[in-house]
Order: structure tokens, then C-alpha cells, then sequence
């Protein structure tokens, strides 16, 4: 039976269009809806023999303590305040669209005297272009190298613009035309800003034509080596127009919204259509969602679109959206461009729809299968390896070290088999010097397990705890365990093939304590995740290890400067953000970055000029696409 407060309130609601709130125990808010009309909508959840399958609608006669009711004069208002009530109570039942955070985006702020593109997480509406999102730093990097590489905008921070008193590497290697101390065409420089909006955008056409016009251009003046800058511009869009896989029915850009639904599970797929070529296709999992197709779809959209300032002309969409008016006029607030929600029934529209669709299915069954596959392969490693439970935290820890020097150790964790980089942990050895594995081993063990044992946010213990070695490592495994005094943690060690005494060729096997015989690793069987791990503490390991040695090597050749000394050291190196920006500054600005005027020359006397090698041009790229990383 609904509660008595919640039955008097559901006779006596108004037929006016509103928001629909439902209370659990202690006032937590369970639902909010929206209706056109409060009393059939809110009436027809309680309806006896109702066809409503909802997973929560079974649920509500036992959870149910109350009814909140808003009447509002418009449909739009009613959205407005439905959206407002979502993101202040965050309901158990609502649709929640995976935040945002985790998404890059590309900003390109066209207001500044000379853009540059930078990396986001959140959009705002301040007038910039944003281009994504991109559902990894992985494929933002691929962006930036691509644009980096054939359209030539700056790279460096405002930061370093400003500071700058001569061409830095990026203009040596003819990536920038060096606006920060040379005279540049600015009517050039907004050219490419628009090419690179075009080429990001997706409206290839149009840049094509547009390059084209100018590479010939360039050439009947003779300027050849800038209409080859548009050439090989050129070639570049080309490539990426051969991988786009379907062209669309008509030159707009629409967002064609498909999903597909098994239980309260849903995962939708978004295809961006720009100037009629697939451009991108993204889907998002939903869980737990307990409201009908069109709820759902409603509150996917003013969620997917809220932190997007642009919007496509027309938004796709396989249902019709009860009060959509309202939900186009939430949308369109104070946006330039305007969009449409349109359900088409057919033809070519409807044909995207369907594909839409089948992208929602197809991600939805391999994601179904690959989390069938993960139990299945965990349950594998629990069963060979006789754990107590299933090891869903996987960590691995590595030592490495140059020489005896700069050891330092990784833990990686693998959640569900995957990867979890937020668990990552480094460590610094501190104690321990001359190459002793052992002793590094347990001095990083003992100091992460006692983290662990405190129950510090973050350092929560593993199921299982895996070193990259043989008995010898399980051993000292075993003897931090012990004497930090830790309990409810498995251990084991994963040895490198090697060969024996007597020729015999031993593959990969795990080390378990108590057991006398280590357990062969097939590269088929479930204890393959095992690999992975530690070959992913060994790549982790060996990269911090490079990292920390090569800060070493540049701050000893800033040693080697007569009248340098470590303070000194530390201002260039943190003001000027490298040695080889501090080989590249001059003389003013190393003053101005904390050098003295007889330490500036010093500095410029001793190490000389700065000649360009390959691998230096690489670290050039590499640091144009960090700089990327860090908007101002």
C-alpha cells in the first residue's frame, strides 16, 4: 500500500503541467519527473494491472513515504526546474549520465591575438571553439600531433609567449612561424586558425576547396615552399576524409541519438554527423535505469548537451520525447546555434536511426561479453590459484634502477583485468643504495602496505598483491606482510621465463607461498592477466626510472655552469620549465627567470649554442602536445 500522506495527495493533483517529486525514508528524493499533466502522469504509476515494467515502479508501494507536486505555467519551466531538482538531489532512480570530468575536450579561443589549442574537461560558454570530447588523452594527443604537425599555431603556454625573446624549437623544426618575437602576418596565422576549426569540426569540403584555392595561389607567385605547407595540409585532410565510413543524407550536422535496453540496462550510442559524414560515434553505458524510453532519452539529452556550448542543427531521435518544445528551448538558452529534436519515420534519416541503433547493440554486446569473460577468467585465477576470494584488484609492483642509482618502484593495479592508472603509485627508494633489490623491494612494500593498513583514501589493499620475480621476491612479499602486520591480502610472484641448468626452457610461472611447485602460465589460460600486470609494472618502472634520470642529467649540466648553484638551479629550471629552455632563453630572460646578469652570461658562454638534433626535435613534439595539456 502507498503511504497515507502520498494516497490523499495522489487524489488531489492538478491536471496543470509540473514537476513530480518522490520521497523515500528520511526525505531522500527517489524521483523526479516532469508531465504535461501532473495527475494522469503521476496517477498512472499506481495504477492496479498497469503494463508500466519499470524496475522501481514495484519497488515504490514499499519505498514511497511521499509525494511532492510543482505546478508551472509552461512546458519549458517545467524542464528548467526538473533539471534544477536532478543535479540538487542526484535520485536513486533518475537517469545519471557518467560525468563529463573524465572526457577531454579541445578549446581554441579565436578572441586571443594568437590561439592556440589547448586541452579541457569542462566546456564552458566563453565564446571559444570546442572540438570533442575525446573519450581518452590517448586520442586527444593523436589530435594535437596531427594538427601540431601540418597547421602551423603555436604551442607554447601564455605563460611562455610572453616570456619568450627568440624563436623556441617548434619554429626551428617549421612548426610555428614564431609570433612570439617575429613579425607574422596576423591575417595568415587566422587563416590556419580557421583551417584548424575546419579540420576538428570535421567540414572537410569546405577546407579542401579552401587549401586547394591557396596552394595555388602560393605556387603562380612562386612562393613554393608555403603553397607546400598547404600541400601537405591538404594531403593530411584527405586522409582523414578516406576514413570516414558513411556519408549522411543532407551537408548538416545532426547528432543521431540511438540505444539499446535490456532490463534497467541501456547503452546509448551518439553518431555526429558533420557536413554529412560520420564523424564520430560514442556510447555511453547506463546502469540501474528504472524510468521508460522517453524519460530515459529526455534526460540523456539535457545532461549530454548541458556542458557542450555548441550544438548541431538537428538532434536525432528514435522516440518521441514527451514536452520536447521544452526540452529544445532548455537546450537552445543562450546558445548561437540553434537545434531541432526530430523523430523521423522514415527514409534516409530513419536509415541512421537504425544505425544508431545497431552501434548501441553492438556496444552493449561486447561489453556484456567482455565483463562475462573478465568473471570468468577471475574466477579461473581464483580457482588455480586457491585464493579465498575473487581477485577483482589485481596490484604489481617493480623495481628499477640505472647502476645502483635512481631506484625507484611502481605499483599498477588492474581493476577487473583492466588497467586502473587512477591506482597507479610510484615510490622513490630512500634507504636503500647499490642496486639491493631485495632491500628496495621491501622498503616500498612495507611503506605501501602500511598505507594501506591505515586505511588512507586511496590506498586501499588489493585482493591480490603480485611481485615480478621468483621465490626469493615472494619471500621478502611474505616478510613485509608480516611484519607491517596485514591480514586480509594474497600474495604471489610471477617469474620470467628463463632457461635451467640443464637446457630446459621454463616459461612464464606463479609463485604461491606454501607451495613448493610454481604453476606454469600458458598465454591462453586466465593467469595471462597475470602477465599483464607485471609486464605493465615493468614498462611503468623503467619509464619513471628514465624520467627521474633525465631531470638528473639536466640539472648536472646546469652544474657544470661556474657560479650555479642548486637555488639558482631550481628558479631556471622552474621558471623556465627545462634545461633545453634554459639553453634556448636570452640573457634578459634568464635574468628575468632568476639568474644574474654575470650568471646569465656564464650560463650562455659555458654551454654555448644549442644545435638540434633529431631527438630533440621529437621532445619538441612531445612538449607542444604537454603544453597542450596545461591551459593557462
Amino acid at each position: 500500500m502507498v503511504a497515507e500522506a502520498a494516497q490523499r495527495k495522489l487524489d488531489n493533483l492538478p491536471v496543470s503541467p509540473g514537476i513530480y517529486v518522490f520521497h523515500g525514508a528520511k526525505g531522500r528524493v527517489l524521483y523526479v519527473g516532469k508531465a504535461r499533466s501532473l495527475r494522469s502522469r503521476v496517477r498512472s504509476y499506481f495504477q492496479p494491472g498497469s503494463s508500466d515494467l519499470r524496475a522501481f515502479v514495484s519497488r515504490l508501494e514499499r519505498e514511497l513515504t511521499d509525494i511532492e507536486t510543482f505546478v508551472t505555467h509552461t512546458d519549458k519551466e517545467a524542464a528548467l526546474l526538473e533539471n534544477q531538482l536532478i543535479k540538487s538531489h542526484q535520485p536513486k532512480y533518475n537517469v545519471k549520465l557518467r560525468d563529463d570530468k573524465e572526457y577531454l575536450s579541445l578549446r581554441l579561443d579565436p578572441k586571443k591575438p594568437w590561439p592556440r589549442l589547448e586541452v579541457v574537461r569542462r566546456p564552458k560558454p566563453d565564446g571559444a571553439q570546442y572540438f570533442g570530447p575525446y573519450h581518452s588523452a590517448t586520442a586527444a594527443r593523436q589530435t594535437l600531433r596531427l594538427v601540431n604537425r601540418y597547421f602551423q599555431l603555436r604551442t607554447c603556454t601564455d605563460t611562455e609567449f610572453r616570456l619568450r625573446t627568440r624563436p623556441c624549437l617548434q619554429y626551428q623544426i617549421k612548426r610555428c612561424p614564431g609570433p612570439c618575437v617575429l613579425d607574422v602576418d596576423e591575417q595568415e596565422y587566422r587563416a590556419q586558425v580557421a583551417n584548424v576549426a575546419r579540420f576538428l569540426d570535421g567540414r572537410h569540403d569546405e577546407l579542401v576547396l579552401d587549401l586547394d584555392a591557396r596552394m595555388q595561389s602560393k605556387s603562380s607567385l612562386l612562393e613554393y615552399e608555403q603553397a607546400a605547407v598547404y600541400r601537405d595540409q591538404l594531403r593530411a585532410v584527405e586522409r582523414a576524409q578516406q576514413e570516414q565510413r558513411v556519408a549522411g543524407v543532407e551537408k548538416a550536422d545532426q547528432d543521431v541519438i540511438g540505444f539499446h535496453r535490456q532490463g534497467d540496462q541501456v547503452e546509448v550510442a551518439v553518431l555526429s554527423m558533420r557536413g554529412g559524414r560520420l564523424f564520430g560515434v560514442r556510447t555511453f553505458p547506463l546502469r540501474r535505469v528504472a524510468v521508460p524510453n522517453d524519460e530515459m532519452l529526455g534526460s540523456f539529452l539535457a545532461q549530454h548537451y548541458a556542458v557542450r556550448p555548441a550544438l548541431p542543427d538537428e538532434i536525432l531521435v528514435p522516440v518521441p520525447i514527451e514536452m520536447s518544445e521544452a526540452l529544445e528551448d532548455l537546450l537552445n538558452e543562450d546558445r548561437k546555434r540553434k537545434a531541432r529534436i526530430v523523430q523521423p519515420k522514415r527514409g534516409a534519416k530513419a536509415k541512421l536511426l537504425d544505425l544508431a541503433r545497431e552501434n548501441a547493440e553492438h556496444a552493449f554486446r561486447e561489453k556484456e561479453r567482455a565483463r562475462e569473460d573478465v568473471e570468468a577468467r577471475l574466477g579461473e585465477i581464483q580457482k588455480q590459484l586457491r585464493l579465498a576470494s575473487t581477485p577483482r584488484r589485481i596490484e604489481c609492483v617493480d623495481i628499477s634502477h640505472t647502476g645502483g642509482e635512481e631506484t625507484v618502484a611502481v605499483f599498477v593495479a588492474l581493476q577487473d583485468g583492466a588497467p586502473a592508472r587512477e591506482r597507479y603509485r610510484s615510490f622513490r627508494v630512500k634507504h636503500v643504495r647499490g642496486g639491493d633489490d631485495y632491500g628496495a623491494m621491501y622498503e616500498v612494500l612495507v611503506r605501501r602496505l602500511r598505507r594501506g593498513r591505515n586505511l588512507e583514501v586511496g590506498w586501499e589493499l588489493p585482493d591480490l598483491l603480485v611481485v615480478d620475480g621468483g621465490k626469493g621476491q615472494l619471500g621478502v612479499l611474505e616478510r613485509a606482510k608480516e611484519d607491517v602486520g596485514v591480514v586480509d591480502i594474497e600474495l604471489a610472484s610471477v617469474a620470467k621465463p628463463r632457461t635451467t641448468a640443464t637446457g630446459e626452457e621454463e616459461g612464464d610461472r606463479v609463485f604461491r607461498p606454501g607451495q613448493k611447485n610454481p604453476i606454469p602460465v600458458r598465454a591462453s589460460s586466465a593467469l595471462s592477466i597475470l602477465l599483464l600486470a607485471r609486464d605493465e609494472a615493468h614498462r611503468a618502472s623503467n619509464h619513471l626510472r628514465k624520467k627521474v634520470g633525465k631531470k638528473r642529467r639536466l640539472r648536472s649540466e646546469l652544474d657544470a655552469v661556474p657560479g650555479i648553484g642548486p637555488k639558482t638551479r631550481g628558479k631556471l629550471l622552474r621558471n623556465l620549465g627545462s634545461l633545453r629552455d634554459v639553453l634556448a632563453a636570452g640573457e634578459e630572460q634568464l635574468i628575468e627567470a632568476g639568474a644574474t646578469r654575470k650568471q646569465a652570461q656564464a650560463i650562455k658562454q659555458t654551454l654555448g649554442e644549442h644545435v638540434i638534433g633529431s631527438e630533440e626535435a621529437q621532445g619538441a613534439e612531445e612538449a607542444a602536445i604537454e603544453n597542450a595539456f596545461q591551459a593557462d
